[in-house]
């Protein structure tokens, strides 16, 4: 049985322009925000305010796809609406202005995850969930390894000209919008929960999979603590300081060694997802995701002391493992635990619970950064990253 089909391929390289765009901008965010006059608080709020934004939408959106038993009309949609923030981003600087072009990008992503997602386990069987899974994860991050490459070439050539780059980034979404018109679909079966209004999504707790709702609670504590990359880039940023880096005799500094770290974090995530999978697929999901969330727990403990440059990356080869051994996987358990006329509800479900606890702990994150330093703020995240690891391993225990 072929494992990665023409669907699979389109929906990966869709998700692979989609994130060159995104990643084109998403490196130098905090620095334009802190140019135009946003405290890292602030900084900590605008990021939890859009994802809790998307999580809010991908449980109602995943709820309507499975409700209509169509699936391409949210992903064509969700794109679009994510393509066009990015020059948006560049008209005004004005707090409420970015606010809502950011928020724009996520609705996009929360409109379009669910029923991605559900057309992806559709091309899958329960043996391949998580190779078909961790294909998509590491083409996306394929974009979102291209993407910092491009801004930091063109911030070479041109530093600062940060607007400019949001334009820029028009064209691969754009790209990327148009190859979803390549993909065909059949109708899915209809939803069993029936309509309902905006938070209808939440009765499926009621009607999950006992093996669910175990490890979902799990989860979200741990997306509780898992604050937005964007306090990994400034850490990186402050550790480094007037530091600098020498490979071949040429001297590297704080801006490029942030985000030379982050394109190495992706090289390491694409590169690992797939083969992720493939161990996932024959082990079973839990070996795979536990070790995983104890190296999410080593990286931000480690860089609660400030490391060297050379340790950095160290660290974000760390978190490239860590992010393939369970964003892909987690999402292939949660559908081999759905049925197909639920699929995009189960993960719409998850990933409005997840959006909402990276609101909250992006909150959290900024707030600890600016009372207590940024020390205690990452091995705050670090000890839940713990406590969650021990709540899934009790909870899938076999008795």
């Amino acid at each position: 049985m072929r494992i990665i089909t023409r669907t699979v391929w389109i929906l990966s390289l869709v998700s692979l322009l989609a994130d060159i765009a995104s990643e084109m901008l998403y490196p130098v965010i905090p620095v334009y925000l802190k140019e135009i006059g946003f405290s890292v608080l602030l900084i900590g709020i605008l990021e939890g305010m859009v994802n809790f934004t998307a999580g809010i939408s991908k449980g109602y959106f995943g709820k309507l796809s499975d409700e209509k038993g169509v699936r391409l009309p949210f992903v064509k949609l969700g794109y679009f609406l994510g393509a066009v923030s990015k020059p948006l981003m560049a008209f005004f600087t004005y707090p409420a202005w970015i606010f809502f072009v950011r928020t724009l990008d996520r609705l996009g992503k929360g409109v379009r995850t669910a029923a991605r997602d559900a057309l992806l386990s559709r091309e899958a069987s329960r043996e391949t969930k998580a190779r078909v899974f961790g294909f998509h994860r590491g083409m996306d991050t394929v974009g979102a390894a291209t993407g910092p490459v491009i801004a930091l070439v063109f911030l070479f050539f041109y530093p600062g000209s940060y607007q400019t780059l949001f334009y820029l980034a028009f064209i691969p979404g754009l790209l990327s919008v148009l190859l979803v018109f390549f993909l065909r679909e059949k109708k899915a079966p209809v939803s069993t929960l029936g309509k309902g209004n905006f938070f209808s999504f939440l009765r499926y707790w009621k009607i999950a999979n006992p093996a669910y709702r175990k490890i979902v609670p799990a989860f979200l504590l741990f997306a509780l603590f898992n604050s937005s990359d964007i306090f990994l880039l400034l850490i990186t940023k402050e550790t480094i300081g007037s530091q600098t880096l020498r490979i071949a005799g040429q001297a590297f500094g704080a801006d490029t060694l942030t985000i030379a770290a982050y394109i190495f974090y992706n090289l390491v995530y694409a590169a690992v997802s797939f083969p992720a999978g493939i161990l996932a697929d024959r082990m079973g999901f839990r070996r795979v995701i536990l070790p995983g969330m104890l190296l999410f727990a080593a990286v931000y403990g480690g860089f609660a002391f400030h490391p060297s440059p050379a340790l950095i990356f160290v660290l974000f080869f760390l978190y490239g493992i860590y992010a393939a051994f369970t964003e892909g996987v987690i999402k292939a358990w949660i559908t081999n635990l759905a049925g197909e006329q639920d699929t995009a509800t189960a993960i719409g479900f998850y990933t409005s619970g997840e959006s909402i606890c990276a609101f909250l702990a992006s909150m959290i994150a900024g707030a600890v950064w600016t009372g207590l330093g940024s020390r205690f703020s990452f091995l705050l995240t670090a000890i839940m990253a713990v406590v969650s690891m021990s709540w899934l391993l009790l909870a899938t225990r076999k008795k």
